[in-house]
């Protein structure tokens, strides 16, 4: 695996071969098995992106996991805001947290883990799965890795050149449950929704049964998952 400190495009990359106290979103743990998964954090220094439209940082992240995912496995989705699922299985998360500087984003460092030949899960996490449990086949993390680092990097450059139309709009294309109505919860209950629009803030709209709609931050809303 990569060591620490690898520079990449202006950006330093962090790989860790074993994690053990991994983080996911607010309160959330995130498993992995020393040796069997991809673990790791890019640092960089998006000074052109605008606090307000960090999400874009998210959206670009989101689709290399599933650009590179894609090319092995089926029916692989970007779960909002940014989980990769595999099915209704979790195979990716990601965790940003940006440093802002005014009204523009000063650093970034965005980690991300992915379940790749790890196959049991013994923590209380709802829906984990790996690319080897739903294969069967093992993968080179390395590969895996610069194949992530490759297409974040193309994304990056597009948002320099003003693309964030372009990104939102594919972000969108490939989004879990992006039609059809679904179940989800929040603190009313359980109710039917449909996906109306991801902000550009990152705030999902969800359009009820009756064409009402409901603007959430992350963890306001719960996706049910039978």
């Amino acid at each position: 695996m990569l060591s620490f400190g690898d520079e990449i495009g202006g950006m330093t990359l962090v790989v860790a071969e074993s994690q053990t106290a991994g983080r996911g979103q607010q309160e959330n743990k995130w498993e992995s098995e020393a040796g069997s998964n991809l673990t790791f954090s890019l640092l960089c220094h998006p000074t052109f992106v605008k606090a307000s439209r960090q999400f874009v940082l998210s959206q670009c992240m989101a689709l290399a996991i599933w650009k590179s995912l894609r090319k092995i496995a089926e029916n692989v989705s970007i779960k909002w805001p940014n989980d990769i699922y595999i099915g209704d299985r979790k195979v990716s998360g990601t965790l940003i947290e940006c440093d802002l500087s005014g009204k523009e984003i000063e650093n970034c460092i965005i980690g991300v883990g992915v379940n790749v030949n790890q196959t049991q899960f013994l923590s209380d996490a709802p829906n984990p799965v790996s690319l080897k449990q739903i294969t069967g086949t093992d993968y080179d993390r390395d590969s895996l890795l610069d194949s992530i680092i490759a297409e974040f990097l193309i994304l990056y450059e597009q948002i320099k050149n003003d693309g964030y139309e372009t990104i939102r709009n594919e972000y969108m294309q490939h989004l879990y449950r992006r039609e059809g109505m679904h179940k989800y919860a929040d603190v009313r209950g359980d109710f039917m929704a449909e996906i109306a629009d991801i902000e550009p803030t990152g705030h999902l709209v969800l359009r009820f049964e009756n064409g009402n709609t409901c603007r959430y931050e992350f963890k306001e809303v719960k996706f049910i998952i039978e």
